[in-house]
């Protein structure tokens, strides 16, 4: 059930796992964020805006194929950007159970955790429940149409 979430998870520790220091793992996290869609003014709306991240971040979810979500994550800060990629690359285009219960076991296989300040893991757990709450209100509404 979680193969192509574990999969996701794989590739993203195997890019991490190339990089010899914490310095060329933030580098990684920036890569990353310098390839998200931009911060625009609209990613301003609150009902968008992720709290409990240092930096403003912006998060949109949406129903993709197959009954798949898909999330939209853009950030005024590269760091918070890449870090949101962290999760949007594995848990964009799963299904809300999957999002629901595949953790995020690779972030601590690459020692992103570690790396990071408080503010900055804080900002991360913020981002991965707001997108768990997210799948959870998906799930809600899909059982609610079936009936």
């Amino acid at each position: 059930m979680y193969d192509s979430c574990l999969k996701k998870q794989r590739e993203i520790t195997e890019l991490f796992l190339a990089c010899p220091t914490e310095e060329a793992k933030y580098e990684k996290i920036i890569e990353l964020g310098k390839n998200q869609e931009p911060f625009t003014e609209s990613d301003l709306h609150s009902d968008y805006l992720v709290n409990g991240c240092q930096s403003q971040v912006s998060l949109r979810t949406s129903w993709g194929n197959n009954e798949t979500v898909v999330f939209d994550l853009r950030s005024d800060a590269l760091i918070s950007a890449g870090l949101g990629a962290l999760l949007t690359r594995v848990y964009s285009g799963e299904t809300p159970e999957v999002i629901l219960k595949c953790p995020p076991t690779y972030l601590d296989e690459i020692g992103i955790n570690e790396s990071l300040t408080p503010n900055r893991a804080s900002g991360l757990y913020s981002i991965h429940l707001r997108m768990k709450q997210d799948a959870l209100k998906m799930l809600m509404e899909k059982e609610k149409g079936k009936k």
